[in-house]
C-alpha cells in the first residue's frame, strides 16, 4: 500500500457512519456548502488515497457538524509528533 495521503480519512468515515450518512449523502451536504464532492472522491479520502486541503477539511467538519479538531486523530493533536508521509 502506498503511503497514506491524509490522516483524517478514517475519522471522516467513522463520523459519517455514526451520523447515519451514506457517502452520497455526505457528498451532497458538502455540495450545499460549496464543495462539489463526488462519492468517489469521498471514498478516496476515507481510504487515505487522496490529499485533503485545509479548506476541504473545514467543509468536511461543517458537513459532519463537528469542530475541525475532531477530524484530527488524537495522537497528532496538541504538540504530538507530526506524521511522516
Amino acid at each position: 500500500m502506498p503511503a497514506p495521503k491524509n490522516i483524517v480519512g478514517p475519522t471522516v468515515r467513522r463520523l459519517r457512519n455514526d451520523a447515519g450518512l451514506s457517502q452520497p449523502m455526505l457528498a451532497a451536504k458538502c455540495g450545499v456548502l460549496g464543495w462539489d464532492l463526488s462519492r468517489e472522491i469521498l471514498a478516496q479520502i476515507e481510504s487515505r488515497y487522496r490529499y485533503v486541503t485545509d479548506w476541504e477539511l473545514v467543509v468536511l467538519a461543517r458537513a459532519l457538524n463537528v469542530a475541525v479538531e475532531t477530524l484530527i486523530p488524537t495522537k497528532y493533536q496538541k504538540g504530538r509528533k507530526v506524521p511522516a508521509m
